[in-house]
């Protein structure tokens, strides 16, 4: 109840809620998610609200030791969950950063893709957050923004793709429907003027 009135994370003792993928609702499956944002060997992916890893640990299998991952959280204990899950795979191309996205703290350098799931409600400036993952992406990058009707922080498709037109995102495609959804936001290539 509270965190439908307030921008609460979800705490770290609750994080089993949100480890595995929700069987009801597709399109928020970390296996959709990633398939549509072509992530390839060597590429630098932002995981704003990681949580306890569930995209994250896929998604640095996916780009491979030459590629990194930043996985962002506002808590340390959903970063030492996610730490101890990639252990456990093996893998050592994951950097933990504990910072709130939205407070102007976002400078890891450029990247190909980022993703935000089910984590938009949980931020108190949401364009200010959205405006620090454009900057972020490289001309061309991804965002992904998954929203699910059962996290008490749903956010509209209608109001995302608002904001994220507001900060400069363009809509590249979506999946899912009203009550779960992703949506893939491009940062557009710059034009050079000839």
């Amino acid at each position: 109840m509270l965190s439908r009135r307030h921008a609460l994370p979800c705490p770290a003792w609750l994080a089993w809620l949100v480890e595995r993928d929700n069987p009801l609702f597709k399109s928020a499956q970390a296996k959709t998610i990633l398939a549509h944002l072509e992530l390839g060997p060597g590429m630098r992916v932002l995981d704003v609200g990681c949580g306890p890893g569930r995209l994250t640990i896929p998604i640095a299998e996916q780009v491979g030791p030459t590629g990194r991952v930043v996985a962002l959280d506002l808590q340390a204990g959903m970063l030492v969950r996610t730490k101890a899950a990639a252990q456990r795979a093996g893998l050592a191309n994951i950097d933990f950063v504990q910072v709130a996205i939205g407070n102007g703290e976002l400078h890891f350098g450029a990247f190909d893709r980022a993703v935000l799931v089910t984590v938009l409600g949980e931020v108190h400036d949401r364009e200010t957050a959205l405006a620090e993952i454009f900057e972020a992406l490289k001309p061309g990058g991804l965002l992904t923004v998954t929203e699910v009707i059962a996290d008490p922080h749903f956010q509209p498709r209608g109001r995302v793709l608002a904001l994220a037109a507001t900060v400069g995102f363009r809509e590249r495609m979506r999946t899912g429907g009203r009550f779960a959804y992703s949506l893939y936001l491009q940062r557009p290539v710059e034009q050079t003027s000839a």
